[in-house]
């Protein structure tokens, strides 16, 4: 069985996808970009600021379902520069400070928006 999850603290989806869905004992999460969830626009500034909003709304839609940033066990990471690779580790980072999941980090053509970064995670339900 799977169930779709929907939340007005993470932004709404742009497309035809779900913000994430329970299945299997897991939540998985469509990938994060940089909008603020209620205006639905990008946020201003460079890579840093929009992994910052990235893992923001990855809380909104963490805590949503009683979940935190503990409770990932994978993120996948799509950057559009990998010269920008450091600054968005150390924004990373900051959240997971301890006990940090597994990764995958990819440089992309394109992201939606023409945004700078998009995160994905999994986590484990409780």
């Amino acid at each position: 069985m799977k169930e779709i999850i929907s939340t007005d603290k993470a932004p709404a989806a742009i497309g035809p996808y779900s913000q994430g869905v329970k299945a299997g004992g897991f939540l998985f999460l469509s990938g994060q970009i940089a909008l603020d969830p209620q205006t639905m626009t990008v946020v201003e500034g460079d890579a840093a600021a929009q992994t910052e909003q990235a893992m923001k709304n990855m809380k909104g839609a963490l805590e949503s379902q009683g979940l935190d940033y503990s409770d990932v066990v994978k993120t996948t990471v799509f950057i559009k520069d990998m010269n920008e690779f450091g600054r968005i580790n150390e924004v990373y980072g900051k959240f997971f400070a301890k006990g940090a999941p597994a990764r995958s980090c990819v440089e992309v053509a394109r992201l939606p928006k023409d945004v700078l970064v998009e995160i994905e995670a999994i986590a484990l339900l409780k």
